[in-house]
């Protein structure tokens, strides 16, 4: 990754979306960031963040293309939130204009994990499966990972991919995705294998 962004750079491959700009920070072009992660590794790590403009903004003009910004200075700000100086953010007028905008980061951006830690970002999209009757059985997709406070959670789409191998979730009578919440503790998780996007656990397809 370049360590500096310049007008109409190429934009990163894998590029994470991770956090969003809250509001301006103080009057000297400070942003306030509500990063999605509580670690906020990649956001403290990376010295140029890409931000895109959410879709009402659109209609005024903004573009839809990521545009990468020099970060000068980033810190936490009251636990949950950080506090940014960008390169040509001069005062809190031109801050409020990123107001709502996403922030994000390329993957190889990610500090390295150690041994059974996961990014969250890369558990999603994972074909999760559990147990039936016959053996192992696929219960769904992993659509989003949740944190209660003592564990993350994964939120998983019951579904299977059809001949086209497009996933297909099930719905409910309203027409709406069906889910089941599997904490993502060793006790029900025995396998996680990014590079074939499968998790393995115990629960019962039948739960």
């Amino acid at each position: 990754m370049a360590d500096t962004a310049s007008p109409g750079a190429a934009l990163p491959d894998n590029l994470v979306e991770v956090g969003r700009v809250v509001s301006a920070h103080g009057v000297r072009g400070w942003l306030k960031i509500q990063p999605y992660s509580p670690q906020a590794d990649a956001l403290q790590g990376a010295p140029v963040w890409w931000f895109k403009a959410p879709d009402p903004a659109l209609g005024t003009g903004a573009s839809s293309r990521p545009e990468g910004m020099n970060i000068r200075t980033c810190r936490r700000q009251g636990g949950q939130f950080l506090v940014a100086q960008v390169d040509g953010i001069a005062d809190r007028d031109a801050a409020e204009l990123l107001r709502g905008y996403t922030v994000w980061v390329p993957r190889a951006a990610f500090p390295s994990t150690g041994e059974d830690e996961y990014y969250w970002v890369d558990l999603i999209g994972c074909d999760f499966h559990g147990v039936g009757d016959d053996g192992p059985r696929l219960l769904g997709r992993v659509d989003q990972v949740l944190d209660n406070g003592a564990h993350a959670v994964l939120q998983v789409a019951l579904g299977a991919p059809d001949a086209d191998g497009v996933f297909r979730p099930q719905t409910d009578a309203r027409g709406r995705p069906r889910h089941v919440l599997v904490p993502f503790v060793a006790a029900h998780v025995q396998h996680v294998d990014l590079q074939a996007r499968r998790i393995d656990s115990d629960w019962p397809a039948d739960f």
